[in-house]
């Protein structure tokens, strides 16, 4: 199983966002200050900042950034427009290479999620 920290301004909002629009099932949830959330094989811990250790890791954490992690669909144009809908943000366009299609989510926090479509394969 992997594990991935996002710092996030609103613990609770941040549960909501990834619960309710990614699918994600809440393991543990400690109001303003922490959460473990789980899909599949990965698990999300959500911190606020100063909340914890993790909260306090190398300084001042803050939310944002680059680093993302990706959810594969077999629907990405579906899983977009849904998305929309509930209001969700997104950091540029949709891009396209030969494996696929990918376009960056921002959670409440501006923290990406990857969301990532394979190709049709032609062999």
């Amino acid at each position: 199983m992997a594990a991935v920290r996002y710092i996030v301004n609103d613990v609770d909002e941040a549960v909501s966002f990834y619960r309710d629009l990614l699918n994600f099932t809440v393991e543990m949830h400690n109001p303003s200050k922490f959460a473990a959330l789980s899909r599949g094989d990965l698990r999300l811990f959500i911190n606020a900042p100063g909340a914890g250790s993790a909260g306090k890791a190398g300084g001042d954490p803050q939310p944002g950034g680059w680093s993302r992690f990706q959810i594969e669909t077999e629907d990405l144009d579906g899983m977009i427009a849904r998305l929309r809908k509930a209001g969700a943000s997104f950091r540029g366009e949709m891009a396209e290479a030969g494996a696929g299609r990918q376009i960056l989510l921002e959670d409440p926090s501006g923290n990406i999620v990857e969301l990532f479509e394979y190709a049709e394969r032609t062999d």
